[in-house]
């Protein structure tokens, strides 16, 4: 169904509508929304898929799509869901997890989803530090010791401010043999 010219179509009306409405959202999103609408009606009427294209309208796809991020901003709003706590921005262990990105693309051989995990688990990781309850392990010389972690991380990446400006950190993962750029 997805490489049909009709679906393409659809997707294409489907983002400029949302566009207008000032909702931007992953094609991918307004894809399988769009292929999920399309089988479901194709089901529902007992009929072909290409048949189901005649309900299809990209304005009313729009709106409940919008509706949906609304309700999901609202919902989240009120009790802060979705906001993780930032540390401030001078944080040395935040700048050595950005400073560790073009390094992992590069040894990675640009593979993306291994830097995202890594990323991940050295946040993971960071959230751990402050030794909650139920931390094993030790955390590196400075073990659940907050302050002593930071400075140990400092003394190894000793220009932290650097990791926090943009261009600094794409220069790096440029300088690394790659671009993350939108398609």
């Amino acid at each position: 169904m997805r490489n049909t010219k009709a679906f393409k179509e659809a997707v294409a009306q489907t983002l400029a509508e949302l566009a207008r409405r000032g909702v931007t959202l992953a094609p991918v999103t307004v894809q399988d929304t769009i292929e999920r609408q399309i089988t479901t009606v194709a089901e529902r009427l007992g009929i072909q898929v290409r048949s189901a294209w005649r309900y299809f309208d990209a304005s009313v796809t729009a709106d409940r799509l919008a509706q949906s991020v609304a309700s999901y901003e609202e919902s989240s709003s009120e009790k802060d869901a979705g906001q993780a706590p930032m540390p401030p921005l001078d944080n040395p262990e935040l700048a050595l997890v950005l400073a560790g990105v073009p390094d992992s693309l590069a040894q990675t051989g640009g593979d993306l989803y291994a830097v995202i995990i890594n990323v991940a688990v050295n946040a993971w990781v960071a959230g751990h530090i402050h030794g909650e309850d139920g931390c094993d392990g030790s955390r590196g010389p400075a073990g659940h010791d907050w302050e002593a972690r930071m400075r140990t991380i400092t003394e190894m990446q000793p220009n932290i401010a650097k990791w926090f400006d943009r261009d600094v950190w794409t220069a790096a993962v440029n300088d690394a043999g790659y671009a993350v750029t939108r398609r």
